[in-house]
């Protein structure tokens, strides 16, 4: 584990803008950490906590611009009208994320915040093998509830009841779920306590494996709480990489 902290740089992959973060010491599993912004498309790139997380563990940090797409397998025109989130993100970012680094399957972990949060989970749970690991801080779970205030939402669901079915409530499957998650929110984020903690009672009834927080409270909604959960998260991310690693070793 070095003091010293690499570097961030943007790159184009597929005609859009990511964010890549090289730590000066990567691990030699080549672990990388896909991560989807929230709402607000704000990347971890230059985020100080952040990085001396990744640094610290030698993860390298691949964080796409999705603009406000919810991260999902529908048409967000703003983001392209041609592709989807998921689409780009299987055809185009993992094609890159292979060639660049050498990493495939299981090395690769899935997180988010926010609108990124509830879609690394749905990523992870239609595609549990590609993305075994995955952390969902503040999950906008529900986001049929945003329908109806002039965001793109509105052109890719018919009505609230259609974008409900999407959710990532929906999307549990009780017999292929990815292994290795954690779940957290701030018990005072009014947004999407009440979503994620619905979500976490389906897990339980499910018989299906997660770790979570629900306690821990900075902030609300905010980055003063993502960043206050950073080092447990990347820890989590981390740990369960290793995990994976160990379970599929010769």
């Amino acid at each position: 584990m070095s003091e010293s902290l690499g570097t961030w740089k943007q790159v184009e992959v597929a005609n859009k803008a990511v964010d890549v973060y090289e730590p000066s010491q990567p691990s030699e599993h080549n672990y990388v950490v896909l991560h989807l912004h929230g709402h607000g498309g704000r990347t971890l790139r230059n985020n100080a906590v952040y990085t001396a997380e990744f640094e610290k563990y030698g993860l390298r940090a691949v964080c796409p611009h999705g603009k406000r797409s919810w991260w999902g397998k529908r048409i967000c025109t703003e983001f392209d009208a041609q592709i989807s989130p998921v689409e780009y993100i299987r055809q185009h970012l993992m094609p890159y994320i292979n060639e660049q680094f050498g990493a495939e399957p299981p090395a690769i972990a899935v997180s988010g915040v926010s609108m990124g949060g509830q879609g690394a989970l749905r990523l992870a749970y239609w595609y549990p093998q590609e993305f075994p690991v995955v952390a969902a801080l503040a999950p906008a779970v529900d986001f049929q509830n945003w329908l109806g205030q002039g965001i793109p939402l509105d052109e890719m669901y018919e009505s609230a009841l259609d974008a409900r079915q999407d959710t990532v409530t929906l999307q549990i499957h009780p017999l292929n779920w990815p292994p290795q998650q954690f779940i957290a929110c701030d018990p005072r984020d009014a947004d999407c306590f009440e979503g994620t903690d619905r979500l976490i009672s389906k897990l339980s009834s499910s018989g299906i494996l997660y770790e979570k927080d629900l306690t821990t409270s900075a902030g609300g909604h905010s980055w003063e709480y993502f960043n206050h959960i950073a080092p447990a998260t990347v820890e989590f991310l981390f740990r369960r990489l290793e995990r994976e690693r160990l379970k599929f070793r010769d």
